[in-house]
């Protein structure tokens, strides 16, 4: 007699409780739930997270048999004579016409081509709806300039995430719609210099910010300089940036420090940073300098040999940087470390001063990680640097493969 109340006891849950087990599941069995009894029937489509990655996606339906959104419409369709991306778009258009409540998160994930105007449906839907918090956005194969995204992109008004890949962004006109916008990820995004300042300008809560590979500023009139970026985003917390990104934005002469202090600036990782590349180390120091309060830093080093041969990597030296204090960083950590002197010269420089350094971690790069008499040399020469902190770690290798920021 007990035995089918023990088997119950899920659908006694809470509603909200049922809601985040459904959105742990991929959507294709997320709505098989449905056939489960009539209780059932209708959690599904009113589940606030959606997933659709092509990749994962599998078909709505096995052998002959109905998918489950056709059992719940009591409608079979013809499908099964659609191309694979049509009914991936068919799988996707059903469950936002179903969808009950409101859509705090979409993520969308697929290799694109110039023909997919579905992608701008979708988001048009989602812009109508104006539920939308978080937005993904992982488009692969996008042509020359990735995929353009529509202007009702801009109407998500309530969106506190921001992802894209794969994208380009060419709205002109002047907006300000994303006020609640705390995380922005843009890679592989083709855009305006005078775009990528106007969006930051429409973010005035942006605690997290990440300009990844791959980034493409098409030629415009825009004066814009890194200067002007960064007085955007004053409560910045969080911040990966690749140097190669950046480029557009630098004047041949940096200044020392930007005007206003990133005073909430507490993480900062720089890609692509190669000492002999004539905006390697300034930008660095401008990015240091103005980081007051910083607390972690990642390197991720660029061999030399993939540096152009033409710039004019100037006369200055780490001498030059001697002012650089870090009296809040906690931890210290570089990617592909060469043995070059002006890396080492660096990582000396970090430890004398940050008096309250814990943890320092050198990842050599691949080919030098295989000379371990020269990793020992390395380790040996740090562990007798003069270090203002008392209670630092130094840790030395292995070498590590994770370059690109997560989502």
């Amino acid at each position: 007699m007990g035995y089918p109340n023990k088997m119950d006891r899920i659908s006694k849950l809470p509603v909200g409780v049922i809601e985040t087990i459904l959105c742990l599941l991929p959507i294709q069995e997320a709505a098989r739930t449905s056939i489960l009894s009539k209780e059932w029937r209708y959690h599904w489509i009113k589940i606030p997270k959606l997933v659709f990655i092509e990749d994962q996606f599998q078909e709505w339906t096995r052998g002959p048999k109905p998918s489950a959104i056709e059992l719940h419409l009591n409608k079979p369709s013809k499908r099964k004579d659609m191309a694979k991306r049509c009914r991936f778009f068919y799988a996707i258009y059903q469950v936002l016409l179903m969808h009950e409540g409101p859509i705090h998160e979409f993520t969308l994930s697929m290799k694109v081509d110039t023909s997919c105007v579905e992608i701008d449906h979708i988001i048009l839907h989602l812009s109508k709806k104006n539920t939308l918090k978080i937005l993904k956005l992982d488009f692969e194969d996008g042509g020359d300039e990735g995929h353009r995204l529509p202007i009702s992109l801009f109407s998500l008004h309530h969106l506190t995430s921001l992802y894209l890949h794969g994208c380009a962004l060419y709205q002109q006109r002047s907006f300000n719609e994303f006020g609640c916008l705390t995380t922005l990820y843009l890679r592989s995004v083709w855009t305006h210099k005078k775009t990528l300042h106007r969006l930051l300008s429409s973010c005035p809560l942006l605690k997290r910010l990440t300009i990844g590979h791959g980034m493409a500023f098409l030629c415009d009139d825009g004066g814009s300089t890194i200067v002007d970026l960064f007085e955007c985003v004053p409560v910045i917390e969080y911040l990966y940036v690749v140097v190669f990104g950046f480029e557009e934005f630098l004047p041949r002469r940096l200044p020392k420090k930007l005007p206003t202090p990133l005073v909430h600036l507490k993480y900062l990782c720089v890609d692509t940073l190669c000492f002999t590349h004539i905006y390697g180390l300034p930008f660095l120091a401008l990015l240091i300098r103005s980081s007051p309060n910083l607390e972690k830093l990642k390197l991720v080093m660029w061999e030399e040999a993939f540096v152009g041969g033409d710039d004019d990597v100037g006369s200055f030296t780490l001498d030059d940087y001697s002012d650089i204090m870090l009296e809040h960083l906690k931890e210290f950590e570089i990617q592909d470390f060469t043995d070059s002197e002006n890396e080492l010269d660096f990582v000396r420089l970090i430890l004398a001063k940050s008096p309250v350094l814990k943890k320092m971690t050198i990842s050599p790069h691949y080919f030098f990680d295989k000379d371990e008499e020269s990793v020992s040399q390395v380790s040996e020469i740090l562990f007798c640097s003069p270090c203002a902190s008392p209670v630092v770690e130094i840790i030395v290798g292995p070498y590590k493969s994770d370059r690109l920021c997560p989502w």
